[in-house]
């Protein structure tokens, strides 16, 4: 019998972390919880107002605490640690490798308007020919632009730029590079050679002597860097840079056979796509806004950003505000009750986007399409469930286009994956199975790349089939109906 081996997984997400334990006995995977704490942007003042940035200090205290719970956990016997975050969010550092500023959180409002200056400077197409990449307002090059725009001082004196899990990374190893899989998340990577688009930045007038070295996901970093071994233990401890991007991490994990599956990471946002061999950069995945981000072991993941479970996020807390201190099962339960199709909504129009008082918006959004208001916290719940559910299958059918074939089944992964209301929308939206499972996704892909680059695995296909036998998942059967078909007419106005 072989020898249980532990792998330690960091998994950053916008509203929390998470450290996992994976014991791996080469023939099950386990994960055990070993820390777990909050996330969330900060508020400061600035000259000109106030910006949100992310606590990133108080992030890589939470990791040196994770890795000294983990450590005592497995009494010391670690055989790697990976780490992953959201994306597109990124630190600046001095030439002394000292941080310049707290990094920005992509909600922050210093992109309003700048979309449209970076088209003036490049042409949408030929931007997304260089790239590939969906135009979204947090995307790092507007973000990089923003900063150039706005003549920020960190920029000038910036001598290397590094995302988030990469900074972090640095942090632990004293290694200065970018995952491929994170890369991927700026909009300024070319797909092609898998390397920073050079030429394009140089384009839009922004710093490229700032750029890293690209790593694939799966490389070994090297060991933790002394200081950090001593305050929290592990010496000796190899770092893998994994998959670096959550989303990434998560599609590596997702439990299919074959290649013609799509999966949708449900979270905050919701990805929908399918896995590629090379990117598909034409007009219509232009004219969808589909994006071809980086995958492991060679993948391109071809897929849609839109938005996810963010609006049942900040309806919650308004709900809490108000008296109503509801959990996840609750507001479920209460949406199960409600009048079905009553009024629909695209949840990415710009309503949606920042945060405040989402139920209040449903119903000014649904007022101004002509609609009737959703009264009550179940209808309010029903018509956001029932919207995502029609825009994943609207996602679909356009993914199906660009890659010319049916994707069956839908493999859901992450937390979303725990809301069985939804995924029975989902699925008899669709009409086709829904695999559910599991809601550990990024950790478990994050765990199998280190599995892979440590050499307890051989392949991606086997480590795929060992999250099938350790991890499962649940299979939602489609009930079509005539209603469903009505309303998805109905949304598909909306969205046009």
């Amino acid at each position: 019998m072989t020898a249980t081996k532990n792998f330690l997984a960091f998994d950053l997400g916008a509203s929390g972390g998470r450290a996992i334990i994976g014991r791996f006995d080469g023939e099950q995977l386990a994960l055990d919880e070993a820390h777990r704490f909050s996330n969330g942007p900060t508020q400061l003042p600035l000259a000109n107002g106030t910006g949100l940035f992310w606590d990133i200090l108080r992030l890589f205290g939470e990791i040196k605490e994770g890795l000294a719970k983990a450590v005592t956990c497995c009494g010391g016997d670690l055989v790697s640690l990976g780490l992953d975050t959201w994306g597109v969010d990124f630190g600046l550092l001095d030439k002394a490798g000292v941080l310049l500023g707290n990094p920005y959180h992509y909600r922050d409002s210093r992109t309003d308007g700048i979309m449209d200056e970076a088209f003036h400077r490049v042409p949408r197409p030929e931007l997304f020919a260089a790239t590939g990449i969906q135009f979204m307002q947090i995307n790092t090059l507007f973000q990089l632009l923003a900063m150039a725009v706005h003549k920020d001082a960190a920029l000038d004196a910036a001598h290397t730029f590094l995302m988030v899990p990469d900074l972090l990374n640095y942090w632990l190893t004293g290694r200065a590079v970018s995952e491929y899989t994170i890369a991927s998340t700026t909009q300024f990577l070319d797909p092609i050679t898998r390397d920073w688009a050079r030429p394009l930045l140089a384009r839009l007038g922004l710093p490229t002597h700032i750029l890293p070295p690209i790593v694939e996901p799966g490389t070994m970093l090297g060991e933790l860097l002394p200081h950090v071994a001593d305050e929290a233990g592990g010496r000796d401890l190899a770092v893998v840079a994994p998959a670096c991007h959550d989303t990434a991490a998560a599609v590596a994990a997702v439990p299919a056979a074959g290649s013609d599956f799509a999966y949708l990471s449900s979270g905050t946002w919701s990805l929908i796509g399918a896995e590629t061999r090379q990117p598909v950069i034409d007009e219509r995945s232009l004219a969808f806004n589909f994006t071809n981000e980086g995958g492991v072991c060679g993948a391109i993941r071809l897929l849609k950003n839109i938005t996810g479970l963010w609006i049942i996020q900040e309806s919650r807390r308004t709900w809490a505000s108000q008296g109503h201190a509801l959990s996840w099962d609750d507001i479920t339960r209460l949406a199960a009750q409600a009048p079905a199709f009553t009024a629909l909504i695209d949840v990415d129009a710009r309503d949606f986007a920042s945060p405040g008082d989402m139920p209040g918006r449903v119903r000014d959004y649904c007022a101004r399409t002509g609609q009737p208001l959703p009264d009550g916290i179940g209808a309010v719940a029903r018509v956001v469930y029932e919207s995502l559910a029609l825009k994943y299958r609207w996602v679909l059918e356009r993914l199906e286009e660009l890659v010319g074939r049916r994707l069956e089944p839908l493999h859901i992964v992450g937390g979303g994956a725990k809301n069985r209301l939804l995924n029975q929308f989902t699925a008899d939206a669709i009409g086709r199975p829904v695999m559910a499972g599991p809601v550990e996704a990024t950790a478990a892909g994050n765990l199998l790349m280190q599995l892979l680059a440590t050499g307890h695995i051989a392949s991606l296909a086997q480590g795929r089939d060992l999250i099938h036998r350790s991890l499962g998942a649940e299979v939602y059967e489609p009930q079509p109906s005539a209603a469903w078909e009505d309303a998805y007419g109905r949304f598909s106005g909306l969205v046009a």
